[in-house]
Order: structure tokens, then sequence, then C-alpha cells
């Protein structure tokens, strides 16, 4: 039977690039999003294999969505992609509080939530669980993105601990600078760009494409012995240690 992935996030950016990558690699992709146009131009571009679940991850009522779509199948694949920079107003408590429970709802709460839902349908032995996290984990300078993208660090050393001995594996990716994404939404500016770019020893930003290939060395053969680990993909921005 044709495996079967599964990447929330997957209508833009990485989380499109990756799930491309799956189908070419004869995956059948479900992707996950809150925008049911952006999924459908998504899976145009992916083609057949791609199917697409409209919710939002982070919601306990619409993540059973994405296991009624899976539809009793194994899942060999999941890409928690989903997650994104919440910006706010910390002039006061109140919105710090605010600000902080939407960044770690939208960039830890959503993998938690669809790891748990799908955790029975993980393929055993040889499934695999990826989670995105980011730079900013290791650099800081993101306020409460950066301690969100870190709590994924401590997930899935609890995730490869607990589901190693059921052939799973646990992985994070963590990317530096990502071009043709809609993290920084019009935000960047020449000058921003300028100075990522300089901040990597290669002298370029990274392309999705390029996290789509570290995923694809995870879950392929010879990725089967590596689980718990953070996989550094950023221009040498951060040194490894």
């Amino acid at each position: 039977m044709t495996r079967l992935a599964v990447v929330t996030g997957g209508g833009t950016g990485i989380g499109k690039a990756t799930a491309g990558m799956l189908a070419g690699e004869g995956f059948d992709v479900i992707i996950v999003g809150r925008r049911s146009d952006v999924l459908a131009d998504a899976v145009k571009w992916i083609g057949p294999q791609a199917s697409a679940v409209t919710a939002d991850a982070g919601d306990p009522a619409q993540v059973p969505r994405v296991v009624e779509a899976v539809a009793g199948r194994a899942v060999d694949v999941l890409v928690n992609n989903a997650g994104a920079f919440v910006g706010g107003d910390e002039s006061t408590l109140d919105g710090v509080a605010e600000r902080w429970r939407a960044n770690l709802d939208s960039n830890v709460l959503t993998a938690v939530l669809m790891t748990t839902a799908l955790l029975p349908r993980l393929r055993r032995p040889g499934g695999k669980i990826i989670l995105t996290s980011s730079i900013a984990a290791q650099r800081g300078g993101g306020g409460p993105y950066s301690a969100a993208k870190a709590a994924l660090h401590g997930y899935v050393l609890d995730l490869a601990t607990s589901l190693g001995a059921e052939g799973i594996t646990a992985n994070v990716i963590s990317p530096g600078y990502i071009v043709d994404s809609e993290f920084f939404d019009g935000r960047m500016t020449p000058e921003g760009h300028a100075k990522r770019v300089a901040a990597t020893l290669v002298n370029r930003p990274g392309e999705p494409h390029e996290i789509a290939e570290a995923v694809r060395w995870l879950v392929g053969p010879g990725g089967g012995f590596v689980t718990g680990q953070i996989i550094n993909v950023n221009g040498g921005t951060v040194l490894g240690r």
C-alpha cells in the first residue's frame, strides 16, 4: 500500500515544499491548514497524490478532521510544520499573557495536539515524527516565539524517548533564514535581508526545498537510526555543538 504522510502548515513555504517532495517520493500526502483556498492551490501544485484538510491544528475541536481524513490508514510520516510568529502589545500584563499564549498555541500546541491525535495511527515500527523549529530557539531575539520553538526541542526528546521502543523516531528540523515563505509576511526589509544573509557562512538565504531535503533524509532509509536530534539547516548562522 502507498505510504501516507501528513503535513501541517502544508499550504505554503516549507510545508508546501515538503509535501511536494514527499509526493515525489511516492507518498500520499494530506496537507493541513486554515485557509481552504491556499490549500486548494497547493494541492494543484503538488499533484494527484495530495489532498487537503481545512483545520486549525491548534484547535482540539478541529484536529479530529485530520484523523477522519486518514480513514484508518497507517501514518508513515507526520510533519508538524504549522506555526507562526505572533506579535502583540505587551505594554500590560494582560497583553503579555495574550501574546505568550498565542505563540505557544501556534507553535507548540499545534504539534502536541496533532501528534497526540495521530499517535494511534503512526506506523509501528517505522513511523517518523518531524517538528519544525526555528533558529530563533537557539539565538533568541523572538521573545515568546523563541521560547515556543525551544519548547519543541524538549518535546521531541520526550517523544523520542517514549516511542523509540515502538520503532518510531522523532526529530526537530531547525531552519535558519528561509526566503519564499510567509513567515515575515511583508515585514522583511532590504536591510533585514542583507543582515540575515551576512550572518550565514554561505552568503545566501535558504530556500524551502532545502528544508524538504532534510526531511527526505530523515524519512528515508538513511534516517532510521536518527532520533531525538535537532537538525540545524541554517547556512552556518548557528554552528553545531
